[in-house]
């Protein structure tokens, strides 16, 4: 099979940001009547692995798959066009890749015309890249986390030419408005305000795959939160990969406070936002949380370590202090907050004594909630670089020591909720009881209890009977 070589990812270049970026709408396509006519009838899968930012680009390429004619399907063997949406920010999800394609590669001797492809964050890097493609050459177009707004071409291409087309441009970023999109919930939705990061935190991988940190216009967002209100949406999260950075790179002279003020005085029941570094959270920020009921009391406040050089070495830009100065104020201001954080154990070198200075940030503030990683290096990355003198089964005593300190406080926040009644947005029938449904509270927290079909996507008010610590059984209580 010939390769199209379009574009592919150069580390150097992902990692620039001179070029300010530009706001616009994708190119059309003018093959579009022939693509509708080749794919007429046919199906595609999408599995996407990954934060937030991947699903809301699956429900950018759904949203542009449908308006061609294509149907969406959840059985791989049906589709005619299978893309894998991935994720790089841990080595476990790199290998739920590969065993993934392994087990989807028989599905191209069976439909010559089948389009298996990969895109996303694995992709940008150039080692990942050279071992897919070595390793899968049943895959037949890979493209970069910029390329979303060319589906139609790069899906054309392989089609009608049957080459493997790979098509990864490593660069600054620029800022498409995509439509249609296609979401995968009819009452909660993702709204990006804003892309890429220019932190350069040393261990992530997030700067070289999604680019420079660039906003979209704030009339945009608005409008469409507004359009998602009209639908009859119920909870708005606005999302960016350092979403508190919003507006600093435009001359309109609105910060994310300002976005996020404006947006709850739409109306919207429930309004949250992810992820926030703690060196951009402003005290205006504080206050407009503080000041309105419906953005949700919860914040995920990524802490990463608690110990003051590991900070640094990470490039953390704030340290111990400044961060528990910034938990002291919100606490303070914004009652009955709840605090969930990110934490990496295992960094190059750390000792016995920085650890337990992250058990200790632990126990002061308490956080609700946690994701704990060990440490996982990322090629291209300065801390790949690192020699380490840490052995991994050192590593996994203290990531078990960890999760104990924090299991500690998450009980015991959970034993508060029993007997008071929260309002709980319903998602749906509880994944592990189909006599249950399940939904969150304002703070997060998933509840279980007895409901029915009428109640997806309402709030309802349940009553706390139960603690299992990640989770709450209710009952719905009149009101």
């Amino acid at each position: 099979m010939k390769t199209k070589i379009i574009n592919t990812p150069d580390m150097l270049k992902a990692a620039s940001r001179k070029k300010s970026a530009t706001v616009f709408m994708p190119a059309t396509f003018d093959k579009k009547d022939q693509l509708e006519t080749l794919v007429k009838g046919e199906k595609y899968y999408i599995h996407t692995y990954g934060c937030q930012a991947n699903v809301r680009d699956e429900e950018t390429m759904r949203g542009l798959l449908e308006d061609v004619g294509y149907k969406q399907t959840d059985k791989p063997e049906e589709a005619s066009l299978i893309i894998i949406n991935t994720c790089a920010v841990r080595e476990n999800a790199e290998d739920k890749v590969y065993g993934e394609i392994g087990n989807l590669k028989h599905l191209r001797k069976k439909n010559k015309d089948l389009v298996l492809a990969i895109c996303g964050c694995m992709v940008e890097q150039p080692e990942i890249l050279k071992k897919l493609m070595e390793t899968f050459t049943e895959v037949n177009l890979y493209f970069g986390t910029h390329e979303i707004a060319q589906l139609y071409s790069l899906v054309y291409d392989v089609r009608t030419t049957k080459e493997r087309v790979v098509a990864i441009e490593s660069k600054p970023g620029e800022v498409i408005e995509i439509t249609p999109a296609c979401r995968n919930n009819t009452y909660k939705a993702y709204v990006n305000v804003m892309y890429g990061c220019d932190k350069f935190c040393t261990y992530c991988i997030v700067p070289y795959t999604r680019g420079k940190e660039r906003s979209r216009h704030f009339e945009d967002v608005l409008r469409e939160c507004q359009e998602l209100i009209d639908n009859g949406y119920q909870e708005i999260t606005l999302l960016g990969q350092n979403v508190n950075a919003y507006g600093k790179d435009l001359d309109e002279g609105k910060d994310f406070a300002d976005l996020m003020e404006a947006v709850a005085k739409l109306g919207i029941p429930r309004l949250r936002f992810t992820t926030s570094h703690p060196w951009d959270f402003s005290s205006k920020m504080i206050d407009v949380i503080a000041k309105y009921p419906n953005i949700m009391k919860f914040i995920h406040l990524p802490v990463q370590s608690g110990n003051d050089r590991v900070l640094k070495a990470m490039g953390r830009r704030y340290t111990r202090e400044s961060y528990l100065a910034l938990v002291k104020e919100m606490r303070e201001k914004i009652p009955g907050l709840a605090l969930s954080t990110d934490i990496i154990v295992g960094f190059p070198n750390e000792t016995d004594e920085e650890f337990n200075d992250t058990l200790t940030i632990v126990d002061e503030i308490k956080y609700e909630a946690a994701f704990t990683f060990i440490y996982s290096p990322r090629k291209g990355t300065p801390a790949a670089k690192i020699a380490d003198n840490v052995s991994y089964e050192t590593k996994s005593k203290r990531f078990m020591e960890l999760v104990k300190h924090l299991e500690k406080h998450i009980e015991a926040h959970s034993k508060t909720m029993v007997g008071k009644t929260y309002d709980v947005l319903v998602d749906g029938v509880s994944k592990t009881d189909k006599d249950m449904y399940s939904g969150y509270t304002e703070e997060n927290k998933l509840v279980h209890f007895k409901g029915n079909e009428s109640m997806i996507g309402k709030i309802v008010k349940v009553k706390i009977n139960e603690s299992h610590t990640y989770s709450m059984m209710g009952e719905v209580v009149n009101g």
